[in-house]
């Protein structure tokens, strides 16, 4: 059971590390405009998905890990008046990321059973750290796709780029 238990803590962290390396690379190829860009208002920015996980890392982890007061503000994330810099935007994706993988390495196997309560329920670790690995995922594909639809042909893959719509087989 222990191999298991380390194979989840090891599948947390390379995935934690993916999300983190390709939202900082999709961020990058921003200007402050556009990470602050909503496509209507009832939409986010890219800056609101990124203050929106700080807080998501704060409940969960500082808060319900470490015993921190939970100060989050889950509604102010989404106003509309939120605005990062393309520099503020990244720093806060690192301290996000930096703090998640700072609890997963920190947790023994036997941690994952232990229960906290989130947003009135009891969870247990393992719960929370899939939720917050499936939850960030979820986001990465709204930046990516924000970013896409800004930059058009300049957007830059984060992964398998596209082939080419020109050499399919006529």
């Amino acid at each position: 059971m222990n191999a298991l238990k380390q194979a989840v803590k090891t599948n947390w962290m390379k995935k934690s590390a993916e999300i983190r390396r390709r939202m900082l690379q999709g961020i990058d190829q921003l200007n402050d405009d556009q990470i602050n860009w909503r496509f209507n208002p009832e939409c986010n920015s890219i800056a609101n998905i990124v203050v929106h996980i700080r807080g998501n890392i704060h409940q969960r982890i500082e808060a319900g890990f470490w015993g921190k007061p939970d100060t989050r503000d889950r509604e102010a994330e989404f106003d509309p008046g939120v605005r990062l810099t393309v520099q503020e935007a990244k720093r806060l994706v690192e301290e996000s990321f930096d703090l998640l993988e700072n609890a997963i390495r920190e947790l023994s196997g036997d941690d994952l059973l232990n229960q906290q309560t989130v947003r009135g329920k009891t969870v247990t670790i393992y719960d929370v750290l899939n939720q917050c690995i499936a939850h960030f995922s979820e986001h990465l594909g709204q930046v990516l796709y924000v970013a896409k639809m800004l930059l058009a042909d300049a957007y830059v893959s984060t992964s398998i780029p596209k082939k080419s719509h020109t050499s399919r087989p006529q």
